[in-house]
């Protein structure tokens, strides 16, 4: 079976690896072009080429700035493709690309379809408390995360499990459920079942708004932000120390339900962590990062601040 493969994060890249490695017939890899990122404003490679000039460096990488465009879509007819697979590559896929495969276009979703589609389904998922999510595979349509489904797999969420500890479970199961997936298209024995339209809801790109702490909301709100944007991007708010206004991001953090206190005040600032008010119970501080510093834990920030501390 021949693949073109489209997709550009670091869980593209890491499913990619996965078909790399077993040795699948990848025609090309289509990938998002490389932007300019850092205080140098050099030009970065999307983690999916990254992979595969590493893993593969014969593999043809091609960086359209649109693939629909059909000055690049007619190019890849020649390839003869028989499944375009499809994973977080950041480009709504058009009609003319959907139907050029044999048996089709498919797309790995981070989310239990209809649920949370859209850019962001582990953020918005982690935010809004839920207590489960998964995996999606999909028969893409014109319509965004619209298609038939092909297999779906449920995954369980802890309260403590943050951003980067999730993407990775669900990374492991979507290569599961790919290799399942493609053995069935080999054996054409593929299932398809309508997704519920009613039941449907959007998981939209999150806003650097959205990485500000407002220590007015209830302490599990808080809770929930800063595990959806750990490691990174990283939920922050501004601190005081001494004369001086830093940006403090929070990376983990446990609830207290039984104190409480004028939002954003420190309760107390031990070594057990920062213990901070909210607007309903509290949050211990367990990892931060204050700006100008690596992460580290709330102990050691605090044992090398030598200055009175506030929100």
């Amino acid at each position: 079976m021949k693949i073109l493969f489209f997709g550009t994060s670091s869980f593209a890249a890491k499913v990619l690896a996965q078909l790399i490695q077993k040795d699948y017939e990848i025609a090309a890899v289509i990938t998002r072009p490389d932007r300019s990122k850092g205080r140098h404003l050099h030009p970065q490679p999307p983690p999916v080429k990254e992979i595969t000039v590493r893993l593969k460096p014969e593999l043809p990488v091609l960086q359209p700035e649109k693939a629909s465009a059909p000055e690049f879509a007619d190019g890849l007819k020649p390839l003869e493709a028989d499944l375009f697979i499809v994973v977080a590559y950041g480009e709504i896929i058009k009609k003319n690309l959907l139907e050029m495969p044999k048996l089709g276009c498919i797309n790995i979703h981070a989310s239990l379809l209809p649920k949370f589609r859209g850019a962001a389904p582990i953020q918005r998922c982690l935010m809004a408390g839920e207590k489960e999510t998964g995996i999606t595979i999909i028969e893409m349509s014109p319509q965004m995360d619209a298609g038939d489904i092909l297999a779906m797999e449920a995954l369980p969420i802890t309260e403590e499990m943050t951003f980067g500890e999730l993407e990775q479970k669900l990374c492991d199961l979507s290569v599961k459920l790919l290799f399942q997936t493609i053995r069935q298209f080999e054996e054409g024995v593929i299932k398809k079942t309508v997704q519920d339209h009613t039941l449907a809801t959007f998981a939209p790109k999150l806003t650097p708004e959205e990485e500000k702490i407002d220590w007015g909301k209830p302490a599990t709100a808080i809770h929930n932000q800063i595990r959806a944007l750990s490691p990174t991007p990283g939920a922050w708010c501004q601190i005081k120390v001494g004369s001086e206004s830093k940006r403090l991001k929070i990376k983990n953090a446990v609830v207290l339900k039984d104190v409480s206190g004028e939002p954003g005040a420190i309760l107390s600032f031990g070594k057990e962590g920062w213990v901070v008010a909210c607007g309903e119970s509290g949050l211990r501080l367990i990892e931060v990062q204050l700006e100008g510093k690596k992460g580290m834990s709330a102990e050691e920030c605090m044992r090398g601040i030598h200055h009175p501390v506030s929100f």
